[in-house]
């Protein structure tokens, strides 16, 4: 069932065509991944949807009572609300009287009267709105992003800010769910969470995404906005890479041929004067026709040209770390962490939000001091550092300003560019390079960081996320350089494919402050570690392991026959799981009493920690039962 159309949309800003007479269907249950270079128009395009921004012609139709929720790239001014107010405001009515309720229960004086008369009064009308479930999904959806709930906007980061609106937009359920950017400066735990949500949500969901994992396990259609046109591409990733690429093919082909055909008819009308008395004016007027088409054509935009100026080789030790300790506010982020990083390393960094990644690679850097253990910097290292909050841009100064200190020259691998030269390399053309830094996109204000790093010879490059808001093409590259760069690398990244295409090694930050150790990449990892991990990780790769688990089964079911303590182990499992499912439901009933929340916070967390036990108890139970039983029958 559709849900909304465009039709001959179009759109500019001044002589920028960012839509060009683009038709566009989204029906119920799609999953639709938005593509395109950074700059194309593709949040415009959402803004166009969501009735933010009026196109300049065409129409737009919508189904009637049609909910749209839109989360923008952009993260949200200061405000005085707290997290929790933020998000239920996406519920509307419900949404506020839940957040007036939760204000009035943590700052409530048991005494005042009239504080406890209306606490009693929201209470009963959220009783009749079913507003304790509607709670619960917040109270789910906080949880899952790790956002404290009462922390006020103003006081947080912008990735917390972000993903709060992220919350804001899940939460509300709408029929239409637009997401721009949805996995920036979330954890790889946070993202596979997200990708089972959105996995499950029953309406259309509409994403643009540099994440090519995320891509490749939600998207169910790729829609490309190219230089103002959208194309459609059934099927998968790949699907869409070779057909693109075909595509692209044959507009070069077409092209040459319309330019060569051009180019005879321009010298067919330079000719002499008595060529110019006897010629067709009907040649002329289609010439002016081709020289007003050729003027129309926009051409493929270029890609960057990442080049790594590299300095002398360093010692073979790059980093010795023995026996490390760190603590921030009495919480211990790493502990004992022994290891080697040699010459031409490439690490990758994984970890939740937090857990102390950064830290790391400041240690290794020498602008921590780590409470106890050794880091012993190896020699001749000449470091460069990619920060993810890119502290190192002046936002007030030009592009210009921030790679030259407003020189017109500078020196990239030992010979003399011109400032404008070298930034057209990234992609900034001229009429930009004198524009504050702080009208940039993030994607540019990443690529500006780079060209900046780039201009220095190193031997050593610490990135720590710098692949947030960068297009898939440019992160293609970037890999690429990566690759085939002779220096050690430490690179922290959430995303999955960057790690898997770079590192060979990863250092991974487990329970309380413990660094582990693998080979390879993301995946690598993945199957490497110790069936220990978190619920949510067990959770996100279920349906593997029981595969995997099924067809282990299936060939030993022949073989093996139960012994006298499985038997019996089989025997009581019914009785087990009967008890358990009672506790469970006895629980769930506490957590349905209308004065449930009106506990204090440590009761309610212990009950709702119980009810997540038992659920994953249950699920052993369960897997348990059928797995003896499949050798009983």
């Amino acid at each position: 069932m559709s849900l909304l159309t465009l039709k001959d949309v179009s759109l500019a800003y001044g002589n920028l065509s960012l839509l060009e007479k683009v038709n566009f269907n989204i029906s119920s249950g799609e999953r639709i991944c938005l593509v395109g270079r950074n700059g194309t128009g593709k949040s415009t395009l959402f803004r166009v949807i969501s009735d933010i921004v009026q196109p300049d012609e065409g129409e737009i139709w919508r189904q009637d009572t049609l909910k749209i929720s839109y989360l923008e790239q952009e993260v949200p001014a200061d405000t005085p609300q707290t997290i929790y107010e933020v998000v239920s405001a996406g519920l509307g009515h419900v949404g506020q009287i839940l957040a007036e309720y939760h204000h009035l229960a943590h700052t409530i004086v048991p005494s005042s009267s009239t504080s406890l008369k209306k606490l009693a009064e929201l209470q009963h009308r959220l009783e009749v709105l079913d507003g304790w479930n509607i709670n619960q999904k917040i109270e789910t959806v906080l949880s899952r992003l790790s956002l404290p709930e009462d922390k006020k906007i103003g006081d947080c980061s912008g990735g917390i800010r972000r993903r709060t609106m992220l919350a804001q937009a899940l939460v509300s359920a709408p029929d239409l769910l637009l997401l721009d950017e949805p996995t920036n400066h979330m954890d790889i735990k946070a993202i596979n969470w997200l990708e089972e949500f959105l996995l499950a949500y029953q309406g259309a969901l509409v994403f643009i995404t540099h994440d090519r994992t995320f891509l490749k396990h939600l998207a169910t259609r790729i829609v490309e906005l190219d230089r103002g046109n959208l194309v459609s591409f059934k099927g998968d990733f790949d699907y869409y890479l070779k057909k693109k690429d075909e595509l692209l093919r044959e507009e070069a082909r077409r092209n040459a041929k319309f330019d060569k055909k051009l180019a005879k008819e321009e010298v067919w009308v330079r000719q002499g004067i008595k060529a110019r008395r006897t010629r067709n004016e009907g040649r002329v007027r289609a010439l002016k026709e081709l020289r007003k088409e050729r003027g129309r054509r926009q051409e493929v935009k270029g890609t960057v040209n990442l080049v790594i100026d590299d300095s002398d080789l360093s010692g073979k030790r790059v980093a010795d770390l023995v026996n490390v300790n760190f603590s921030y506010d009495k919480q211990a982020l790493i502990r004992n962490l022994s290891t080697t990083i040699l010459r031409g390393d490439r690490i990758g960094i994984i970890g939740p939000n937090g857990s102390g990644k950064s830290t790391l690679l400041r240690l290794i850097l020498g602008e921590l001091t780590p409470d106890s253990g050794k880091v012993i910097m190896g020699t001749r290292l000449d470091c460069v550092y990619f920060d993810q909050q890119r502290q190192q841009l002046d936002l007030e100064k030009t592009v210009r300003e921030n790679i030259s200190d407003g020189k017109e020259i500078i020196s990239v691998k030992g010979r003399s560019r011109h400032v404008i030269s070298y930034l057209k390399d990234f992609l900034f053309p001229p009429e930009q390079i004198d524009s504050p830094v702080k009208t940039l996109s993030g994607g540019e204000r990443n690529r500006l960081l780079l060209a900046k790093l780039f201009t220095k010879p190193a031997n050593m490059m610490v990135l720590d996320e710098p692949t947030n808001d960068l297009d898939v093409d440019t992160l293609e590259l970037l890999e690429e350089l990566l690759a085939e760069y002779e220096g050690t690398l430490l690179l922290v990244s959430h995303d999955r494919t960057f790690l898997d295409n770079v590192v060979t090694s990863t250092l991974v930050f487990e329970e309380d402050g413990k660094v582990g150790e693998y080979v390879g990449g993301y995946e690598d990892w993945i199957r490497q570690r110790k069936p220990t991990g978190t619920p949510d990780e067990k959770k996100s790769n279920k349906n593997k392991e029981r595969y995997r688990q099924n067809k282990e089964r299936s060939k030993l079911s022949e073989k093996k026959k139960l012994g006298f303590n499985e038997k019996r182990e089989l025997e009581g499992l019914p009785d087990k799981i009967e008890s358990m499912e009672h506790q469970q439901k006895k629980l769930e009933q506490a957590i349905g009493q209308s004065n449930f929340y009106q506990q204090d916070k440590k009761t309610i967390s212990q009950t709702v920690a119980s009810v997540k036990q038992l659920q994953e108890e249950l699920q052993k139970a369960y897997e348990r039962w059928e797995y003896l039983a499949e050798f009983e029958t």
